[in-house]
């Protein structure tokens, strides 16, 4: 499987790519700009909205609008003006931390993790925002909140602490949004890299970006086995996500964030967004969030 480079936009911090279905594009973010791009493979062109501060991660919302997890806390992002709307800030009292990655579950609610800029202790926790704009913390003591996806049935969040190098699940109740049970599902070994964004094919497998891992891999989730890896010429990969109009295409986002002059004249295309199409393998469409 040979990776494409999608465009020729680099990002300090590409994260959170997702395929929008009705517009046929695939958005992703840069954290550390603020930006929320947006690529239509068709007529291979970018739109990008500045949102003025750090942003984790997005979703689509049933109202065409974005709603995202930023620096600043939870806000919903008007697609056509960029206009932010800010709605609830539940780590105020923590300057010193940012949201990272975040998604929607099947029953429409987003889910965001935050850690702390300098990357140094636990000071993380994982929100839920629900419709009504309610927020709840669901687990702390976090490092990197990253990676989520839900299992096919819907019964299994998995959810990664980069750091701990594992991907745990929890029992998870769609009805109230509850979670129990945590275990870990996949240890992964520290020389394939840190365990960063993930996302779940038809079959119910995991996709997973290795930060410092030079590759994505798929794993079983039952098993705890990794099945297969695709490598890419950029070392920060970051997460990953299907796309395109039969959900085939696998697009994966990565960094030059960290990376020495020495580091990125060996790595030019850190921080790009590459596509692998016709993977062979399908992916299952981003939940949406009802406002």
């Amino acid at each position: 499987m040979n990776p494409e480079v999608v465009c020729e936009k680099i990002c300090e911090l590409g994260e959170g790519p997702f395929w929008n279905p009705s517009g046929k594009l695939i958005c992703w973010v840069d954290i550390l700009n603020g930006h929320i791009h947006e690529w239509s493979p068709a007529s291979k062109t970018l739109h990008t909205l500045h949102v003025g501060q750090m942003i984790g991660a997005m979703a689509f919302c049933n109202d065409g609008n974005y709603i995202a997890a930023m620096k600043d806390g939870f806000g919903f992002v008007n697609r056509k003006t960029g206009k932010v709307d800010m709605i609830a800030n539940p780590e105020k009292h923590l300057p010193e931390n940012r949201f990272n990655d975040g998604k929607c579950d099947p029953a429409g609610r987003f889910w965001a993790g935050t850690m702390p800029i300098s990357e140094d202790k636990d000071s993380g926790s994982l929100y839920v925002l629900s419709t009504g704009n309610k927020v709840e913390k669901k687990e702390s003591n976090i490092s990197i909140s990253n990676g989520l996806a839900w299992s096919l049935d819907h019964r299994v969040l998995y959810y990664i602490d980069t750091p701990t190098l594992k991907v745990v699940g929890y029992d998870f109740d769609i009805e109230t949004g509850n979670i129990s049970n945590k275990r870990t599902i996949i240890n992964v070994p520290k020389e394939e890299g840190f365990p960063d964004g993930m996302t779940i094919d038809n079959e119910g497998m995991l996709w997973i970006a290795h930060w410092g891992g030079w590759q994505v891999t798929r794993w079983n989730p039952l098993t705890g086995k990794k099945l297969s890896a695709i490598k890419l010429p950029v070392s920060n990969v970051t997460s990953c996500a299907f796309g395109g109009e039969s959900m085939e295409d696998i697009y994966i986002t990565s960094a030059k964030k960290g990376l020495s002059k020495a580091e990125l004249e060996k790595q030019p295309l850190a921080g790009s967004l590459f596509v692998i199409r016709q993977s062979g393998f399908t992916g299952v469409e981003a939940n949406m969030f009802k406002n």
